[in-house]
């Protein structure tokens, strides 16, 4: 049976193991140390590695893990990441027999300029484009691209659990508070959550109905979210784009 396993690196980054009996593969794995580590002491055979964008603290441990033994490595096509045996793109399914799971591969860009998603198993692998309650920077794409990335994982089923690459769930919901401050949803999941950091726990995976009901970035037609762009902005806008990307640089500067 499929098990995922979050493994900490960095300050507050996440490589997801997907593990079944003794084999595994990751996902984003910017340290190979703690990778190491953990597939030692679970006394696990790594079998894959798929990577959702070029930032380095998502594929920089990808040479070295390599070091230990040969493994398909897949990532997005046209994005710098010299380790890549199978370079893949929307339309594109990536299989790993050995766990038994295969995944879609949705193009999303804006984060970075081709950074892609990994959806199979009711799970999506999203690395910095969704995050808990927030979304990623706008790095080497426009607020267009990203938004129309955002809403291309908005409509994938609620029950899908969202992995993404960092913790940063209390601060985003932090901010989207001061965004929509009449969201109950919002206070529920503030305390929720706090109280699984408080524990040493992760706030993830969360599922795409959860940020439907609470993630500012996937409710730029709201009209409470709509309203505090404009405050921002100092003006009327009601397109989504320009929405999003009003409540994007206010994040950005907060």
């Amino acid at each position: 049976m499929l098990e995922i396993v979050p493994v900490k690196a960095f300050k507050d980054n996440y490589i997801w193991t997907l593990r079944d009996g003794k084999l595994a593969a990751v996902v984003d794995p910017g340290d190979a140390r703690p990778v190491i580590d953990y597939l030692a002491r679970e006394k696990l055979d790594l079998v894959a590695i798929l990577a959702t964008h070029h930032h380095a603290d998502h594929v920089g441990g990808i040479p070295e893990l390599l070091e230990r033994g040969r493994v398909p490595v897949y990532g997005p096509r046209g994005e710098p990441i010299e380790s890549l045996t199978r370079a893949v793109g929307e339309g594109d399914t990536v299989t790993i027999p050995e766990l038994g799971v295969s995944f879609a591969v949705l193009d999303i860009p804006g984060h970075t300029r081709a950074h892609i998603a990994y959806y199979g198993a009711d799970c999506l692998f999203c690395g910095d484009t969704l995050f808990a309650c927030g979304c990623g920077r706008v790095f080497e794409g426009t607020p267009g691209q990203m938004y129309a990335s955002l809403e291309k994982l908005r409509a994938l089923p609620d029950s899908t659990r969202v992995y993404c690459g960092h913790e940063y769930t209390l601060a985003n919901i932090g901010f989207a508070r001061r965004v929509e401050p009449g969201n109950a949803a919002l206070s529920a999941r503030e305390a929720r959550d706090r109280k699984l950091r408080e524990a040493g726990e992760p706030t993830l995976p969360t599922t795409l109905g959860e940020e439907k009901a609470t993630n500012p970035f996937l409710r730029c037609l709201e009209p409470a979210v709509v309203e505090s762009a404009n405050k921002y902005l100092g003006a009327r806008a009601a397109d989504p784009v320009r929405v999003f990307a009003a409540i994007r640089d206010w994040k950005n500067r907060s």
